[in-house]
């Protein structure tokens, strides 16, 4: 790989990785409803979904081709470092919510739509750390099982069972627990939280079945994995 496609490479998916998720944080409040041709259990004929279910599903993406790009613990200092991103993303929500404003009437409106996005962080946060962090753990465990291939294998299951982890903590958290401690945003009833985590899932796993072309496209264009195939990454930290 040329060292300025592979620099191309590390600058676009951190960009992607990181735009997606502030875009989600600013985006979850707002729940879209859509109809399904058939009902399913617990929602019914129609999903309920975090308006934020596309843009945090990119970041999966994301981390998943610079984990097979660049490796392991590439991967966890890219994860780390937007972790620490949604906390400069609250101060600077919360320093503009709180200065001073030439129209109050205004001023409120934009704490009613930003103060309920604390709870959305809040729960972004916990789910994040979490999720990521064990997104690219079993990406790594199975490269190291499979080799170089089978790339659609790991981006599936890592990607699938991080998102699982990740639905339930952040929906609980955003939408029930930081509601009730904090006083921000609607505590909504529990069969609609349910809803959530079932509508945002099902989202999120058809989108991890479908970005796998993509993900190979992507590494393919930046020019193939920089990993060492003798490199054993699960056990040379």
């Amino acid at each position: 790989m040329s060292e300025t496609r592979s620099q191309a490479g590390r600058i676009a998916l951190v960009a992607l990785f990181v735009t997606a998720l502030t875009t989600a944080q600013l985006t979850a409040s707002k729940l879209l409803a859509f109809d399904l041709p058939v009902e399913l259990p617990v929602t019914g004929a129609s999903i309920i979904l975090p308006g934020a279910a596309l843009a945090y599903a990119l970041t999966f993406f994301a981390s998943d081709c610079y984990s097979e790009l660049y490796g392991r613990r590439a991967a966890q200092v890219m994860v780390n470092v937007g972790f620490a991103m949604n906390f400069v993303l609250l101060a600077l929500v919360w320093s503009t919510i709180l200065a001073p404003a030439a129209n109050p009437e205004a001023a409120g409106q934009y704490r009613a739509v930003l103060a309920p996005g604390t709870n959305i962080v809040l729960g972004s946060l916990l789910a994040y750390l979490v999720s990521q962090n064990w997104d690219v753990l079993v990406f790594h465990r199975i490269r190291d099982a499979t080799g170089s291939s089978m790339l659609w294998l790991r981006n599936i299951v890592s990607t699938a069972t991080s998102q699982a982890i990740d639905t339930v903590l952040f929906v609980g958290v955003a939408f029930y627990v930081a509601p009730r401690l904090l006083g921000f945003g609607d505590v909504l009833p529990v069969s609609v939280i349910l809803g959530l985590i079932v509508g945002q899932y099902l989202l999120k796993l058809l989108i991890a079945l479908v970005d796998t072309p993509f993900v190979y496209a992507v590494v393919a264009f930046f020019g193939g994995s920089e990993i060492d195939r003798e490199e054993n990454a699960w056990a040379t930290d």
